[in-house]
């Protein structure tokens, strides 16, 4: 089965054909127009540069409410993926939108909806639930979600193939760090903690988000005046790296700090701050560790990143071992063992194709 895996990002949309149980035959990555609402012509663009001839074509959504498996696309699930914007505004928008387009555009084909959110869904409820009043959670369903689901499943697979171990045999923390940013206790193969709650805001430092701050800021801002899509517009898109060093991209903000630019500076070392933070905390959550697995733009590319995280770390007994990598590696072989990832949620994604539509 040939998969044509559309993965609608916050930026970017990627685009790969994959071969199911193979890798991707051709991948595009593109930049996203401005705007959410239309996804025609990023679409377009991205199949008249791939391969046509894809058996069925499989989305990556990043909110997916108490879904746990990926599902065919529906009007039932596209109106549900719409309702969970109010959630992850940067996202589920822009998977409905890619979604309508994918399906006009291939109307001949099935296509299926695989969600970030479905690999945590049966976290324990000590990490779930939060401590809030219970009419609250009851009411609004109110708790811990998780996203970079996708990504987290194929960094758990990978490192174990890396260290020639089963998945099940094994403790990670995964710490994906890009754009978004999220770390991932797992344990057996399955998610016991992560970063990222109710909302894609919580958790580390990020591009343009903040990552968790006390609520009391957002209650005196909106005490004060200042309106709650001001609030959510400054949370999502001028916070983080951009707050700090006036742009996001964290290539070159590592370029400025090594200028001796003390804002860039004053950045990254708050991203790692708080990066290593989420990683000592997460491990609180498991029996034991076995590796703690770098992914996500960031967290592949900068070998300088990962080296003030690991710094951080040493009272965890984790190496900090320097220098760039190529391609999937484990750097130090621990115990705890450092493994390098690249993130491949299209693989993922079209192997949850390929079993849904094969059963």
């Amino acid at each position: 089965m040939r998969i044509l895996v559309l993965n609608p990002g916050s930026s970017t949309l990627k685009a790969s054909l994959v071969v199911a149980g193979a890798d991707a035959v051709a991948a595009e990555t593109l930049e996203w127009p401005p705007g959410d609402d239309d996804a025609s012509e990023i679409v377009r663009a991205a199949l008249t540069r791939l391969p046509e001839d894809a058996d069925a074509v499989g989305y990556r959504v990043v909110h997916g409410g108490m879904r746990r498996a990926a599902t065919r696309v529906t009007g039932d699930v596209l109106d549900e993926v719409e309702r969970l914007d109010a959630l992850a505004p940067l996202h589920n928008r822009r998977a409905a939108a890619t979604i309508r387009a994918g399906s006009a555009a291939r109307p001949d084909v099935p296509h299926v909806a695989c969600f970030d959110t479905a690999f945590h869904a049966d976290l324990p409820e000590a990490a779930w639930r939060y401590p809030l009043p219970p009419e609250w959670v009851e009411r609004w369903g109110i708790r811990r979600f998780g996203f970079h689901g996708l990504s987290v499943t194929w960094a758990t697979r990978r490192a174990a193939e890396l260290l020639g171990r089963p998945a099940t045999d094994l403790r990670f923390v995964v710490a994906h760090l890009g754009s978004g940013c999220s770390v991932t206790a797992v344990e057996a193969g399955r998610s016991v903690d992560t970063s990222m709650g109710y909302t894609p805001y919580e958790g580390l430092m990020m591009g343009t988000r903040s990552g968790s701050i006390d609520p009391g800021i957002i209650l005196h801002l909106v005490r004060r005046g200042l309106d709650l899509d001001a609030v959510a517009e400054g949370l999502a898109h001028r916070s983080g790296l951009r707050a700090m060093a006036g742009i996001a991209e964290a290539r070159e903000i590592e370029a400025r700090a090594a200028d001796g630019d003390p804002a860039a500076t004053l950045a990254l070392e708050m991203f790692a701050r708080r990066a290593a933070g989420a990683i000592a905390a997460a491990t609180t959550t498991l029996t034991g560790l076995d590796a703690v697995v770098f992914t996500g733009g960031i967290g592949e590319a900068s070998a300088a990143m990962r080296s003030q995280i690991l710094q951080r770390l040493l009272a965890l007994r984790l190496p900090n071992v320097g220098g760039d990598v190529d391609g999937d590696t484990v750097i130090a072989g621990g115990p705890p063992a450092v493994v390098v990832v690249a993130a491949r949620e299209d693989l993922v994604i079209a192997a949850e194709v390929n079993a849904l539509l094969s059963a």
